[in-house]
């Protein structure tokens, strides 16, 4: 089944990654406890082996214990067949979460990410959160000198809004930006999506699965064990859970007439955004990846994508995708660049 997936090319620098990749958190953190190492090790193994080569990770996942996982799960001639990506940008210091993006700090963590991972290169490296006191130019220069240097070979970000997204880019070329979008979190196709094209960027889109909703819909919640974030999250909650079951039980229909599961068709949404376009659907089953890989051979029809976007509409979700302080792209802008004085 090797090479089954097709490949795309993930912005205009030359980067092809399979079209769908494989999210890594959950294995490690935030999803409930850490999942065990050889059942994981396995399931990447799967993955690569199925036609997978785009595999996502952070250096906050754990944190640090994703990128272990990984680098462990790539020896033995692994590491040749796939395209890497990880991110830096969030900190947690004395039990205190800090969105850093000052020069020293995206270069130590760089350095640090090589050596968990045990590689000599990351393909795709991420700012994961942008940091509001820093010019995004100042952020991105240091960056450019990690390629030029051969350490990363594409640069991405993550949560970054459409102004950001220029500015970055005129420092050095961004090859990709991640995002959150799904059939319940359409947001990001007022502006951002747009601008990314203009530009030649690559979209990488994190919980296309809307972090498991349109698996197991509102069921999904007995599942949560106390060490998962999602319970903390608005769209899970009790009053908004209520209102969005409608919107899976819609999904759940138009599935069941097509003969594939509700996650296969949120999943199959995603991808016929365009060919710019790569979902990373995390899982720790081989069962459920399985599962998710089949959702390249759905095919939708104009009516179905329109019936889908009309029931997926702003008003079908109730709830902010985080809550609370999340640095998403709404809060990304950074000073002017002539503001920057270096410590």
């Amino acid at each position: 089944m090797a090479g089954a997936v097709k490949r795309i090319k993930l912005g205009s620098q030359g980067l092809e990654v399979s079209a769908q990749g494989l999210g890594c958190m959950g294995m490690s953190a935030f999803y409930g406890p850490p999942k065990p190492e050889s059942d994981m090790i396995a399931l990447i193994h799967h993955a690569i082996n199925s036609g997978i080569t785009l595999l996502d990770t952070s250096d906050i996942y754990g944190p640090h214990t994703n990128e272990i996982l990984l680098g462990k799960a790539l020896k033995g001639g692994m590491r040749e067949r796939v395209e890497l990506a990880t991110k830096f940008g969030i900190s947690y210091a004395d039990g205190k979460r800090e969105i850093r993006g000052d020069p020293a700090y995206a270069r130590a963590a760089c350095e640090a990410s090589l050596k968990r991972l045990d590689i000599d290169c990351i393909d795709l490296y991420y700012q994961h959160r942008i940091d509001t006191r820093v010019p995004i130019e100042v952020t991105i220069g240091e960056l450019k000198k990690l390629v030029e240097e051969g350490k990363i070979k594409y640069i991405g970000l993550s949560e970054a809004s459409a102004s950001t997204i220029r500015r970055a880019h005129a420092v050095h070329p961004i090859t990709a930006v991640q995002l959150e979008w799904s059939l319940w979190s359409r947001d990001v196709e007022a502006e951002i999506v747009p601008t990314c094209r203009e530009l030649g960027i690559g979209i990488v889109a994190y919980s296309p699965l809307g972090r498991g909703f349109f698996s197991s819909g509102p069921k999904l919640v007995e599942s949560f064990s106390k060490e998962d974030f999602r319970q903390y999250l608005p769209r899970f909650q009790a009053e908004n859970l209520e209102h969005n079951k409608k919107l899976f039980e819609r999904v759940n229909e138009i599935a069941t007439r097509k003969g594939c599961t509700p996650s296969q068709l949120a999943l199959a949404w995603v991808h016929h955004q365009g060919d710019d376009v790569c979902p990373i659907p995390g899982t720790t089953k081989i069962e459920n990846f399985n599962q998710n890989i089949k959702a390249l051979s759905v095919k939708l029809t104009l009516e179905e994508m329109v019936e889908l976007e009309s029931i997926a509409s702003a008003d079908a979700v109730k709830g902010d995708r985080y809550g609370g302080k999340a640095s998403t792209y709404e809060d990304s802008e950074t000073p002017p660049v002539s503001s920057w004085k270096p410590s």
